[in-house]
């Protein structure tokens, strides 16, 4: 069958190798489409596509609907949660013994790293696993996950990907010494809990040097507070002071932290959490870094549901490589370059 590009959808399958206007390949006989080959297709002007028939026809609406396509739900959410789980057995054992038993990380870690390459949207994943219970257990396992992903976007290998991601991991670990009381707490800290909250950093670089040969794990630990114009903590390191890990752990942090629900903070829209990341990428956080993350990460928003400022709602078609947030809109059966029409601000981004 054939249909416009706009009325792909996640899991069509292509009939034929396409071509663009230039003679230049696309995409191959038989690739089932997922948003970023849609993106793709937009991105090089095609109009019809030739796809094989659908199951059902009852199509009418679906781009208006969420396009997270759980198939890899059942094996990844119980690898999840029981990383989470493990996590704090973890924790405790840290804060009773002072060290991690680095086997016992790999097999708490390493099978879920192994599944995450199953998907690649990460946006609808971490809000199809994320929940608001356990934030400093689940926040960890995020934290390693996305540090994964980021260290694979900026270039490192798989396998040192990896690494990085059990640096993200542990970045926390630190924090099993301090109070519960303290940690949990849904009020504002006194400035002698802030300092101690503060530690951290350093507790958690003193039980992975006495506990991994992997001095970068370690700083991870311990830098990953520090920001690029001097203010971070506990040293108060700028620029290429910092190590390359821990700026990508810091990316990761925030962006975990922010779009967590806890005792006393609302989950904040996604779209909105990238933009604030964006603007510390101006003094606080590494830049390179922080537009490598969001650039990789606004591709997940393509097909998602979207209520314009002023009421009007949508769907992302296409996103920008340079004007992260302004993207191509479908809205009824016209397309908004928000890029050129600049008078559109997206509100809220529907998952």
């Amino acid at each position: 069958m054939r249909v416009h590009v706009t009325e792909l959808i996640n899991g069509d399958r292509l009939s034929n190798d396409t071509f663009n206007n230039y003679g230049l390949h696309v995409l191959s006989k038989g690739t089932v489409l997922n948003n970023q080959d849609i993106s793709r297709l937009f991105q090089h002007q095609m109009d019809y596509i030739d796809i094989d028939e659908r199951a059902s026809e009852e199509t009418e609406g679906r781009t208006l609907e969420s396009t997270i396509n759980p198939k890899w739900l059942p094996t990844v959410q119980p690898l999840y949660e029981n990383a989470v789980k493990s996590f704090e057995g973890l924790f405790t054992k840290a804060n009773l013994q002072g060290k991690v038993d680095v086997e016992e990380v790999t097999s708490i870690f390493q099978p879920l790293l192994s599944n995450l390459q199953m998907e690649r949207d990460v946006v609808s994943m971490l809000l199809l696993l994320n929940s608001k219970d356990d934030y400093t257990y689940q926040h960890s396992v995020q934290v390693g996950m996305l540090s994964y992903y980021l260290a694979t976007w900026v270039g490192y290998s798989n396998e040192e990907a990896v690494r990085i991601g059990n640096a993200g991991f542990l970045h926390d670990i630190g924090k099993c010494r301090i109070e519960e009381s303290i940690l949990n707490k849904p009020g504002k800290l006194t400035d002698e809990e802030y300092e101690e909250v503060k530690r951290h950093t350093v507790y958690g670089h003193e039980i992975i040097s006495d506990s991994l040969d992997e001095p970068f794990v370690a700083i991870g630990a311990l830098q990953h507070h520090e920001r690029n114009d001097g203010t971070g903590y506990p040293q108060g390191l700028k620029g290429d002071e910092i190590h390359p890990v821990s700026k990508i752990i810091a990316v990761v942090d925030i962006y975990s932290a922010m779009i967590s629900q806890r005792v006393y903070q609302q989950k904040r829209d996604l779209l909105f959490v990238l933009k604030e990341l964006y603007q510390l990428s101006f003094k606080e956080l590494d830049p390179y870094t922080t537009h490598t993350f969001i650039k990789h990460m606004m591709p997940n928003f393509i097909g998602k549901r979207i209520e314009l400022v002023g009421g009007e709602s949508g769907i992302i078609v296409m996103t920008h490589p340079t004007e992260f947030f302004r993207p191509l809109i479908q809205i009824g059966e016209e397309f908004i370059d928000m890029a050129i029409e600049r008078e559109y601000e997206i509100q809220q981004v529907y998952i």
